[in-house]
């Protein structure tokens, strides 16, 4: 049995490192040894306890070698008893040794995956929104599970196995060698007839296991899109589901023809390990025993050669592809260092400071930004491309300027595309500006610690996200240690109370993905009493209501009634309705500030603004709402 795992583990391993072969340097090795520095005395003890257990794999046989010397001589019975109480102890030792290296192995490899999946999981939080927006979501949360396990295993399993390997090589070599050194050699000369059409069949599955992992994460990516709740809506009204089973079944078919095909490879190649031990055994029992008739060889050292000689190929096998484990286990750590190497954009300075206290002024000043290309802010393996699109930087603000008073309500309005979110956007820092400053009470943003801007702005959009987990829990995202009692109150300011107390588990009831058991305005709702419970100091309301019926936008805007009071507000709105009673309201074209004032004061100049306002209340159907 151990040697037909191990002649699967060896043909699964060329089978993944003939994925990439791309060239490793020794400053990637470093890395891993900096990395695994942390668990350098239980990976100590790991390796101790190995070769402990390889020294008693080689005891044993010699030990059954002697018991038949001692049986065939007719010595006394009590050297018999004696040695085989011997080969129970080490029997016993052997056992107890391999489950403290299965208990050590598991502790380091778990340890070794809770730091890797720790430090990547910390560090793509920090990554900016342009990050996300570009690279697929399964490829990342690949890189957390599989190639965090590859690397894992390159510690609690590669690097083990050739320690303890090489050292039952050694130690098994040397003790048949001093038997016979003649049966030996013979003995290792079939092991090529194994070995090298093994790797040549190896190669040769390399390339359907890559076609059936194309498969795989296409059907993945498939079912993920379709699965979810927008996905499904989408495809129950536009989509074609006797395609859309015709597409997955064929890949489905030939991820199940190449599954065939790969356990047929591993029955073969099993099959042949097994027949070349049964040839060598036959050649040692043979040739052994014709040496033990001819009185140049004990009888009980045919029998040591017999047993170590099913010692000897497990470990033989599992060094000849032991280049191919370190290759595939080094390729999982390039994969992860990738992520951790990308630098993210937006970065807290050293000495950052919190948001002043008191009321918020906001101000941008000559404020200019275009988006980042992709190679700054993602990686080709992320996006499934060849190469990264370099195109980017192209400015799309150009000098902003205006500042919104403590209390008072901005408002951006425009034309689709003219920069309103993004204006938006800079002021939480989702993006920082390339020219000019975005301060709040005078301190650009760029100054201020990331959890106080967190603690002092917040913002509301179109979509409405939400988690797919309870009321409560997505309420206490803005603040954990919100009281029952503040939690309700902020349903109702925001006129959800009496929704949520119907609800079978009330503040307990899971929304669903992204939502989507409530209605849009439910959701939007909820997301304002979470800024409501959040009590932050300046408000974005980038198209809140954008989506939403009369009946809705009623609902909403007196909850955004609630949510804006006494606080600082940017609020981008198409319908115009929602911002007449802004404090200053601003044109957008183009990515600069066309028209600035009052309604009754833009209205007066018969500008962008005027000429927006009379396209939208032309039609019958209009009624105009305001905010507050």
């Amino acid at each position: 049995m151990d040697m037909e795992f191990t002649a699967w583990s060896s043909l699964h391993s060329v089978m993944n490192a003939e994925r990439d072969r791309r060239p490793f340097s020794g400053a990637t090795l470093r890395r891993i040894l900096d990395f695994a520095r942390p668990h350098r005395r239980r990976l100590l003890r790991f390796l101790v306890v190995s070769v402990a257990g390889a020294l008693l794999a080689v005891a044993t046989p010699v030990l059954a070698g002697k018991v038949v010397d001692a049986i065939v001589r007719g010595g006394p019975s009590d050297t018999v008893v004696r040695l085989a109480l011997l080969i129970a102890l080490i029997a016993v030792a052997d056992a107890g040794l391999g489950l403290v290296t299965r208990w050590l192995s598991s502790n380091l490899g778990e340890g070794l995956i809770l730091d890797l999946r720790t430090a990547v999981f910390d560090h793509v939080q920090r990554m900016p929104v342009a990050f996300f927006t570009r690279t697929r979501t399964g490829a990342l949360v690949s890189r957390l599970n599989s190639d965090v396990i590859g690397a894992q295993r390159a510690f609690s399993n590669t690097l083990s196995g050739v320690v303890s390997n090489l050292v039952t090589l050694v130690l098994t070599l040397a003790v048949m060698l001093g038997i016979s050194w003649r049966i030996t050699l013979l003995a290792l000369v079939l092991l090529p007839v194994f070995v090298v059409p093994a790797r040549r069949r190896g190669a040769r599955m390399a390339s359907l296991q890559r076609e059936a992992a194309a498969h795989n994460a296409a059907m993945a990516t498939q079912m993920t899109e379709r699965f979810s709740a927008p996905g499904a809506t989408l495809v129950k009204l536009f989509g074609r589901p006797a395609d859309e089973s015709a597409e997955f079944a064929a890949r489905a078919r030939r991820v199940r023809d190449i599954g065939v095909r790969t356990a047929m490879a591993q029955s073969g190649f099993i099959t042949a390990l097994t027949l070349v031990s049964a040839l060598a055994l036959a050649l040692v029992y043979g040739l052994g025993g014709h040496y033990a008739q001819q009185g140049t060889l004990e009888p009980g050292a045919v029998v040591s050669l017999a047993l170590l000689l099913t010692r000897l190929y497990a470990p033989l096998t599992s060094l000849a592809g032991a280049r191919v484990e370190v290759m595939s286990a080094l390729v999982s750590f390039e994969r992860v260092f990738e992520i951790l190497d990308l630098k993210p954009l937006i970065a807290e300075k050293p000495d950052a400071r919190r948001v002043p206290d008191g009321p918020v002024s906001v101000e941008f000043d000559g404020v200019s930004f275009g988006y980042p290309s992709a190679d700054k802010v993602s990686l080709a393996s992320l996006e499934a491309v060849a190469a990264l699109d370099d195109r980017g930087g192209a400015e799309v603000l150009h000098q902003v300027s205006f500042t919104a008073r403590p209390g008072r309500m901005v408002a951006l309005v425009g034309s689709s595309g003219a920069g309103k979110s993004t204006i938006a956007q800079l002021l939480p820092r989702l993006y920082d500006a390339d020219a000019g400053a975005v301060r709040l009470n005078g301190v650009d943003v760029r100054d201020l610690t990331a959890d106080s801007l967190r603690e002092t702005i917040g913002m509301v959009t179109q979509d409405g996200h939400l988690f797919h987990e309870s009321v409560r829990a997505n309420l206490l995202l803005a603040r954990p240690e919100a009281t029952e009692d503040e939690i309700w109150d902020a349903l109702r300011r925001s006129r959800l109370d009496g929704l949520v107390a119907s609800l079978p588990d009330g503040l307990d009831t899971v929304v669903g993905e992204r939502g989507y058991r409530l209605s849009g305005g439910e959701r939007q709702r909820l997301t304002i009493a979470r800024l409501l419970l959040a009590r932050q100091r300046v408000v974005i309301l980038d198209e809140a209501t954008a989506h939403l019926d009369s009946t809705s936008e009623v609902s909403v805007q007196e909850a955004l009634a609630e949510a804006l009071e006494g606080r600082t507000a940017l609020v981008i709105a198409h319908r115009l309705s929602t911002v007449r009673a802004a404090d200053q309201i601003l044109v957008v074209e183009a990515g600069r500030i066309v028209e600035r004032g009052t309604h009754e004061e833009l209205l007066a100049v018969g500008g962008r603004y005027e000429e927006l306002y009379r396209t939208q209340f032309e039609r019958p159907d209009t009624a105009p709402h305001a905010v507050g």
